[in-house]
């Protein structure tokens, strides 16, 4: 028996022909890669946390990769964009009476698609077998844009009878990026802080950290810090015995936190984190400091690049509209087509209360 020695480029082009994907000569770990992967063991492990999910694919990868510290904040980072394209769910989003589930955990999303505006469809979903819930012909036409996968109609093509009739629920686009209603940044503000204003005291809270409205809307990893002599309403996330920290927003008196509101809030249907983004741009603009997105003309379409994390129901509006690209110093990067970019430029300002730099 003769043993072979192979590179790890090897096992790499094999692992995307597993998945489904195509092939990438330079043996990178790709966006595309880390989404398929996740959507696999997604399939073999849901419902469970996304540390489950980060574990899972990390040690699938470990001796693939060079850093397997930036490999697991990278595959957290695929986590998030599949349930920002909505591939994963989660607890909030889906029906159940079994008591056991958790409320960090997420759920593999049945297969479905979205049908863009451009004509292409986005496909959701996950099967636990199978890398796409397409069949093999529908599969190989898979364009990957970032986490997410979209599919072109041939002309003359009715592809989403097809795909309905191959068993993928259609959700519309109204459904799938629903908003928040229209209000104006110091209602939204005020509103959320009356609620904080009526919970009970707190009690002690080690360890919080906190979003500082002082430091600079273009950075948002430099924003976080912990409290220390702090005092007012602040956008925070409190620790928890097992998990990621708790989103919320707390009152702090001199650093020590006298209330905390937790988030989603408590009939809403949106996420934690989702909430904090939002109620921090709304904070942002009332003290005269807006967050800020960058516009660039790119051929046939415009680039609009963002400093800080977008609620989920935005992202979705730009991924329908648009398609996502690779960040150049900053966050999240969309490409709109040109005759969408005014009315998407006043969905930002409006529902978002951002302002442009050029």
């Amino acid at each position: 028996m003769v043993i072979e020695e192979i590179s790890a480029e090897t096992v790499l082009q094999a692992s995307r022909e597993v998945l489904g994907l195509p092939s990438k000569r330079d043996g990178a770990i790709d966006d595309a890669m880390l989404a398929a992967s996740v959507r696999r063991a997604a399939g073999i492990f849901c419902p469970c946390s996304p540390a489950t999910l980060v574990s899972a694919v990390r040690d699938s990868l470990r001796y693939l990769a060079e850093d397997n510290d930036e490999l697991a904040i990278r595959i957290a980072e695929a986590i998030e964009g599949l349930i920002i394209g909505g591939d994963l769910l989660e607890l909030s989003q889906v029906t159940t009476d079994d008591p056991n589930f958790k409320g960090t955990w997420v759920f593999a999303a049945p297969p479905g698609f979205v049908t863009r505006r451009t004509g292409s469809i986005f496909i959701l979903g996950i099967v636990p077998d199978e890398p796409s819930p397409l069949p093999a012909s529908l599969s190989a036409r898979i364009a990957y844009e970032g986490y997410g996968r979209v599919v072109t109609p041939f002309a003359g093509e009715n592809l989403s009878l097809v795909l309905r009739e191959l068993g993928l629920l259609e959700l519309s686009e109204a459904v799938w990026i629903k908003t928040p209603k229209p209000e104006k940044a110091v209602d939204f503000r005020d509103g959320i802080f009356r609620r904080l204003a009526a919970q009970p005291p707190s009690g002690a809270i080690d360890d919080i950290s906190i979003l500082d409205p002082a430091r600079k809307v273009d950075y948002y990893r430099g924003r976080w810090t912990n409290s220390k002599k702090e005092s007012g309403y602040y956008v925070a996330r409190r620790p928890q015995a097992y998990g990621a920290p708790l989103w919320g927003v707390a009152s702090l008196s001199d650093g020590v936190v006298i209330k905390f509101l937790d988030f989603p809030l408590k009939g809403g249907r949106w996420r934690g984190c989702d909430v904090a983004w939002h109620l921090q741009m709304a904070i942002d603009h009332t003290h005269g400091t807006p967050q800020l997105y960058r516009r660039r003309r790119i051929p046939e379409a415009v680039r609009l690049d963002f400093f800080s994390p977008l609620p989920l129901w935005a992202q979705r509006r730009l991924a329908v509209l648009g398609r996502a690209l690779a960040p150049e110093k900053c966050l999240i990067s969309y490409a709109i087509p040109e005759r969408e970019g005014a009315t998407e430029e006043a969905f930002l300002q409006e529902r978002l209360w951002m302002a442009r730099v050029d």
